[in-house]
């Protein structure tokens, strides 16, 4: 084993024990290098092992801290306890949804059905699968061509696909300042430098392209920004489209969010051929039952279809044969709809159980941004949630760059049932109201 994952297991134990606590700070780096006798490099794949096994987070200009602990079996809402309710991750399952995916795949379980499925399929899966997916994944007035379209085994998969091809090891990819968090591990595993790109109130700002290093590629969620919940006007899409051009750039679009606003063209439909999609069906259906979907701009089918056979990140054929099964016969299209309704019951709930405390979400969506109030920080308020059996997301975990992370935090609302989110909501706004000194978070 690694002498880092040695050292990591260590300072795993200690958080496992309680030595350190959700909330504690670790040392900074080249302190904690020095008294383990290490090299600051070592120290630094230490501490970025802690952050994948997601025992802690990075605040940026602050620091590392201690998350909280695994989720245990049963919530803990008033009273400090081990046990979470997961408002860091979304999984939307819906009541009954098992019942529903199970009866649409009873034909594909006969052994006749099921011997196809069992063998490997390429990135471009099946004719039919191609043909199920493309009208499946339009919306509004776009669809894509199910000749360009490929398969892979999740949207994480897809999106590193899409990273691999574009931006070579070395160079640099846009993002916007608040970006999905995943996406800063794809590119350390790549090799790839992520460059921050401001924000506004609309999503990202055009110029900020121009102003940025020299770039291969610019990643966006144009719609449903996570962690923020912004949707980006037409007017600054089109200026977007025009900086893209103009320095012969590609787009990846994140649209996993997008079936929340099915009434919404997405990106690509403005710049086709500078426009890569990535889509799956973790919140369409569930993450256990996933499939991931790559759109690539004409043309370049082959260049993408090579990633992901390089990777290893093609999709499973029974998935394919599963999820082609749901789009085609109306299951999965009957599900997002209830899921649609889901969101936007969620939200009413959380501006209900959280005023007046201002919030910053897109009422169709799975997901909220809270800006705390003083005097809370970012990390107290999460190590405060935590002793409460309650997990959020603190906003250095998508912070890019060394920018000061704002002092927020982004609720996912999808995961719990509802009546255990409404009591969660409740436990948080008290919180929200008191101070850290009040919650023993400090």
């Amino acid at each position: 084993m690694d002498d880092y994952r040695v050292i990591a297991d260590e300072l795993a134990a200690e958080i496992a024990s309680g030595q350190l606590r959700p909330g504690d700070r670790l040392l900074p780096l080249r302190r904690y290098a020095r008294r383990r006798g290490i090299a600051s490099s070592t120290a630094a794949r230490v501490y970025r092992e802690l952050t994948r096994r997601g025992l802690t987070v990075g605040e940026v200009g602050r620091g590392t801290f201690v998350r909280t602990s695994a989720p245990a079996a049963e919530p803990a809402l008033a009273e400090p306890g081990e046990a979470r309710i997961d408002l860091e991750l979304n999984f939307p399952v819906l009541p009954g949804q098992p019942d529903r995916l199970a009866a649409s795949l009873q034909p594909l379980l006969r052994a006749d059905a099921l011997g196809p499925a069992l063998r490997p399929v390429g990135a471009a899966g099946t004719a039919g699968a191609r043909r199920a997916a493309a009208a499946h994944l339009a919306r509004a007035d776009w669809a894509p061509d199910p000749g360009q379209l490929l398969f892979a085994g999740n949207g994480r998969q897809a999106l590193a696909a899409a990273i691999a091809t574009l931006v070579p090891a070395g160079e640099r990819l846009g993002v916007e300042s608040l970006t999905y968090p995943v996406v800063k591990g794809i590119a350390a595993r790549l090799g790839v430098t992520l460059v921050p790109l401001a924000m506004d109130a609309h999503g990202l700002v055009p110029e900020a392209i121009e102003d940025a290093p020299p770039l291969r590629a610019v990643y966006l969620q144009p719609a449903l920004h996570n962690p923020l919940g912004l949707t980006m006007p037409g007017t600054r899409r089109e200026r977007l489209t025009e900086i893209l051009r103009r320095h012969d750039l590609f787009a990846i679009e994140d649209a996993i969010y997008g079936f929340l606003r099915n009434d919404l063209c997405p990106f690509a439909a403005l710049a086709p051929e500078r426009t890569v999609v990535i889509d799956s069906l973790s919140k369409r259906l569930a993450p256990g039952l996933t499939l991931g979907f790559l759109m690539p701009p004409e043309g370049r089918t082959a260049d993408f279809a090579a990633a992901l056979r390089s990777g290893a990140w093609t999709a499973t054929g029974f998935a394919l044969d599963a999820a082609t099964r749901w789009m085609a016969d109306g299951t999965a299209a009957a599900i997002e709809d209830d899921k649609r309704h889901d969101a936007a019951a969620r939200q009413r709930l959380a501006a209900e159980r959280l005023a007046p405390h201002p919030l910053q979400a897109d009422p169709h969506a799975y997901h909220l941004w809270w800006q705390l109030p003083d005097p809370w920080r970012a990390d107290t308020f999460v190590a405060a949630a935590a002793r409460r059996g309650i997990a959020v997301t603190p906003s250095g975990a998508f912070a890019v760059g060394r920018g000061h992370a704002p002092n927020a935090v982004r609720l996912a609302l999808a995961s719990p049932p509802l009546e255990t989110l409404a009591e969660a909501l409740g436990v948080l706004a008290e919180l929200a109201r008191g101070t850290p000194e009040d919650a023993g978070a400090e």
